[in-house]
């Protein structure tokens, strides 16, 4: 399926690694311009076939003037903004017993209010090309987690804000969605599976919940979907909250444990 990207421009926050990497990945494969922003970006994140077509701006999204500067960095080295892909955030373990009212303050801060800041200095660019925005959300703010107060409310406030823009843009034909993702398998995933005493068998414990194949979901099958909503082909797509998740969420997780028949 060709999803019509060529040259066309998209800005992902977090793009370095994991998902944002993939997503990145991807939309260089189509032939579109990735624009990575992460503090960790580097020359080694420019995605495969993306040269010279891609753009690295290694900065913490933590203040307005520093979005507004990533929208006005992109629109001057291209010309132009087709989308917008809100994919940073960290899973900081902002607690209702374990945090404190400013740790939880902060992580909302943290996980929410770049993606408000990047789509609202971008929007005059996004109208001009009737531009796309996919928001990366969460299963915890679905499922719940536990220990996760502020993370969780961020991307249940990232999913409110979703539909509330897909309707706000409306005349503008603007469509905006989000994927949620479950247990996928990035460095940041790894990394906290190493703090356990037995990482495999706790890997191994969760994937037995995936009711589908019972694995991780692959960070370019997050890829996958996020390229389709940013393309054409998701052309009449539009306020929908979608879970890239093998069935984790909306199937009876205990039938992950049954052995498939022969």
């Amino acid at each position: 399926m060709n999803l019509n990207l060529h040259k066309k421009v998209f800005i992902i926050s977090g793009g370095a690694r994991g998902i944002g990497k993939a997503i990145c990945d991807m939309i260089a494969r189509e032939g579109g311009i990735p624009v990575i922003v992460d503090p960790n970006a580097t020359g080694n994140d420019t995605p495969t076939k993306a040269k010279p077509d891609s753009l690295r701006i290694p900065v913490m999204l933590d203040t307005p003037e520093s979005c507004e500067r990533v929208i006005n960095q992109t629109h001057a080295t291209f010309g132009r903004l087709d989308g917008v892909v809100n994919n940073a955030g960290r899973n900081d373990g902002a607690g209702l017993g374990s945090g404190t009212p400013e740790r939880f303050a902060q992580s909302i801060s943290d996980n929410l209010f770049h993606c408000f800041n990047l789509v609202h200095f971008a929007l005059p660019h996004l109208i001009e090309t009737g531009g796309t925005i996919v928001n990366i959300a969460s299963k915890t703010a679905s499922t719940g987690q536990g220990n996760t107060s502020g993370y969780a409310a961020a991307k249940g406030a990232l999913l409110a804000l979703t539909r509330e823009w897909a309707v706000e843009l409306l005349p503008h034909q603007i469509r905006v969605n989000a994927v949620i993702p479950a247990e996928v398998m990035t460095p940041m995933y790894e990394s906290w599976l190493a703090t356990m005493e037995q990482p495999e068998i706790a890997q191994r414990e969760i994937e037995k919940r995936i009711p589908l194949g019972q694995r991780m979901t692959k960070p370019e099958e997050i890829a996958s979907m996020v390229c389709f909503l940013l393309s054409d082909a998701a052309s009449h797509i539009t306020g929908q909250h979608i879970h890239v998740d093998g069935g984790y969420v909306h199937l009876d997780r205990a039938i992950g444990t049954f052995e498939p028949q022969k």
